[in-house]
């Protein structure tokens, strides 16, 4: 039966809660919501990095009642609100089973950055998007959680090559009105201020709410016309500036994040210090408590109660340290505060409290003053337990306080939309077990309608396990599938290397419509170019590489992305140097590097590589999550073992680079990973990919892949991590 015509007061109705689903991130790993924003402008939804609020300010409300006369498309953008209130009202999730405290007294968590979408570039890499991929689980599982962050009018920088294959970096102003987000306002209905002491002088700001299902996250923001120009620009970019900019942006987000939370009524149970950027929280927490008529000693072991840290670094220079005389300028407000010394409060930040030369460190604050720390990956814990042996030096390095819970990915939110429609489809073609008939089948197909609960049951092992059975998903299936998306995948690298191209001389000029091969092996590299993840690696074995790419039977290429630290001239180099690979030598056509790395490049990548590189220098990577969004799309990981990859692979669903151990010395880990690179490149993965039946399909590669499905898919997700988080730290047994 046809759906009928609306009357105008439900189009009315109808508007005004797509609208709401707008202004909520839901729909970032909602496939219909998506689809229909994209109906209602393809244009602008391309052009305006997938912002639904954006679209719908280029829709006009007339347009958008007359697009709703169409009694069709008014009925999808029904069952899409009607999914948004369902998510939005359900009680009997997860959360409300196993952590009900949580729902009135809810974990803060405090991070330096946010990374949700493409639509809202204020994070610098993997620390945000797992900080984004964290908290939409904490919605999906019913998790009482609110977010604490900075909102960067500038996001993080934009990037370009110049004619001499170096990275420029340019910056572009985002309006909130056109993002999903909206002002906090105060009782008397004007937008919410507070203050916080940085230096000598007090510093106001306002907050931004940002809708991620369920829960709230704010974004604090200096830029108000009472603040000085330098404190207003505090909230310009991510990291942006020296020293002196950063402890007062996070001075910025660990206080006046609590300050905020106080402010608005909201009680914490715990609050999560996702890296040592907001460790100054602690000292805020510790002057409430001495303000209530409490000793410094019971401030302090009430502070370390209500605090949890997660550490994501194992490279020295990751953890934020400051100099006595910058603390004194800038955070001399603690002392008078909590009335100590300013040795006293140094202490709080020293590996060796009475040695005035040592730093303050961040992380050193935030494992004294907290209840429970971790590692983001077994290994990462072990070598953590290391570093930080000299803070806890009366107790072996194996009994360090610092355990470990496992990254993972918010995985609706990482799947691109052709493997979302490809499970769909099978949740309508589930099998069910069924009795032998006289033709000897023990199954039988059965069709049905996969409702809303299907996108709850694709994260279930249960689905994943039956991947390994041919007749649920046939290996010519899956072998389509991987076509269809290294073809979507190659388009938008031709696409968007179109663009680039248009900035340089002619005769770098190449023919886009014939760049790349659809048919090649495709090894995707996307991440920080920070120098220990050793992007160039590969290609000390240049004339090798030109060899296995520029050959017609076995051909293979690699797209690589990735950003540099604005700072960082070593990680520029190295992105020079691929690119002046790309363009100059034989590897031209063959090899690619893709501007401006975000969400959206890895989103394509992850999705249409057949092979996910990763080789750190072991132990560096702390966990890494970049791989694990390849599972589901089919895309199989070769990397060294070091951080998430090490408790993964299992040797049968990817490839390890070397062995679970590494040379002491840099330059011999370096010659050995690039031999085992090579040799797992040429030994393993190029004769399983072309290792094909007289139909084309290589049956062992796809048994490869099926397996990485089984194993990994379920297994690295954020929410088997936030349970985790959960059952250990937020709500551990006994508390």
């Amino acid at each position: 039966m046809a759906p009928k015509r609306l009357k105008t007061e439900q189009i009315k109705d109808l508007a005004a809660r797509l609208d709401k689903v707008a202004t909520n991130l839901w729909w970032t790993w909602d496939e219909e919501a998506q689809e229909v924003f994209y109906e209602l402008s393809p244009r602008g939804w391309q052009n305006l990095f997938h912002n639904a609020v954006a679209v719908l300010h280029e829709v006009s409300d007339y347009e958008l009642s007359v697009r709703l006369l169409n009694p069709e498309f008014a009925a999808r953008v029904r069952h899409v609100v009607d999914g948004f209130d369902q998510y939005m009202t359900a009680k009997d999730t997860w959360g409300a089973k196993h952590a009900p405290k949580l729902l009135k007294n809810p974990v803060a968590y405090f991070t330096a950055e946010f990374g949700f979408h493409e639509t809202l570039p204020i994070a610098a890499g993997g620390l945000g998007v797992l900080a984004g991929d964290h908290a939409k689980s904490a919605s999906d599982l019913g998790i009482g959680f609110v977010g604490i962050s900075l909102f960067y009018r500038e996001g993080y920088f934009q990037q370009a090559i110049d004619h001499n294959n170096w990275q420029t970096e340019y910056y572009s102003l985002l309006n909130p009105a056109n993002l999903p987000m909206e002002p906090v306002h105060g009782a008397d209905g004007k937008p919410i201020r507070c203050k916080v002491r940085i230096g000598s002088a007090d510093v106001a700001f306002t907050a931004w709410r940002v809708n991620v299902g369920r829960n709230p996250v704010y974004l604090l923001d200096t830029n108000l016309p009472e603040n000085e120009p330098h404190h207003r620009d505090l909230t310009l970019r991510v990291y942006g500036g020296d020293t002196s900019t950063r402890i007062m942006q996070e001075i910025l987000l660990g206080v006046g994040g609590v300050r905020l939370l106080r402010t608005l009524g909201v009680a914490p149970s715990v609050f999560h210090m996702n890296e040592g950027h907001a460790a100054f929280l602690v000292f805020e927490l510790m002057r409430e408590k001495l303000q209530a008529g409490k000793t410094l000693a019971e401030a302090e072991a009430a502070t370390r109660q209500e605090c949890i840290f997660t550490t994501h670094t194992p490279v020295e220079a990751g953890h934020d340290r400051f100099s006595a005389d910058l603390m004194s300028y800038s955070a001399h407000c603690f002392s008078e505060q909590l009335k100590i010394s300013q040795d006293q409060l140094m202490a709080y930040g020293r590996v060796r409290p009475k040695d005035r030369h040592e730093p303050f460190c961040m992380t050193v604050l935030a494992l004294k003053l907290s209840r429970a720390a971790n590692g983001v990956s077994e290994l990462h814990g072990r070598v953590s337990r290391h570093m930080w042996h000299t803070l806890y030096s009366n107790v072996p390095v194996e009994q360090v306080p610092i355990g470990h819970i496992t990254n993972g990915i918010h995985l609706l939110g990482w799947m691109k939309g052709p493997v979302r429609k490809f499970w769909r489809r099978k949740f309508s073609e589930e099998i069910a077990p069924g009795k032998s008939g006289s033709g000897g089948e023990s199954t039988r197909f059965w069709k049905r309608e996969p409702g809303r609960d299907w996108a709850q049951r694709l994260i279930s092992p249960e689905f994943w396990h039956q991947i390994e059975d041919p007749a649920f998903v046939s290996d010519e299936e899956l072998w389509s599938l991987r076509y269809t998306l290294r073809r979507e995948m190659i388009e938008f690298c031709r696409r968007r290397l179109l663009l680039q191209e248009q900035r340089v001389t002619q005769r770098d000029f190449i023919i886009f419509d014939h760049l790349l091969n659809p048919d090649a092996l495709t090894i995707g590299f996307a991440r920080r170019f920070a120098t220990y993840k050793r992007a160039p690696l590969i290609f000390q074995r240049i004339d090798d590489i030109i060899h296995l790419c520029r050959d017609q039977k076995r051909p293979v290429q690699f797209i690589f992305a990735g950003k540099a630290h604005p700072r960082d001239d070593d990680g520029k180099r190295f992105i020079q140097k691929i690119i002046h690979l790309s363009k100059y030598s034989d590897l031209k056509g063959h090899l690619v590097f893709v501007e401006n790395y975000d969400i959206h490049v890895a989103r394509q990548m992850v999705s249409g590589c057949d092979v996910w590189m990763n080789n750190p220098r072991r132990p560096l990577e702390a966990s890494g999550t970049s791989g694990m969004k390849a599972g589901c799309h089919g895309c199989l990981n070769m990397s060294i073992l070091d951080g998430w990859w090490r408790e993964g692979y299992d040797g049968t669903n990817g490839f390890a680079i070397g062995e679970d151990s590494h040379p002491d010395s840099v330059e011999e880990q370096d010659r050995l990973d690039s031999k085992n690179l090579y040799d797992t490149l040429t030994k393993q993965v190029i004769p399983l990919f072309f290792d094909r039946d007289e139909h084309g399909i290589p049956h062992k590669w796809i048994k490869m892949i099926r397996r990485a499905m089984v194993t990994l898919v379920p297994q690295f997700t954020t929410d088997r991590m936030v349970k985790e988080y959960t059952e250990n730290y937020y709500v551990p047994q006994g508390r």
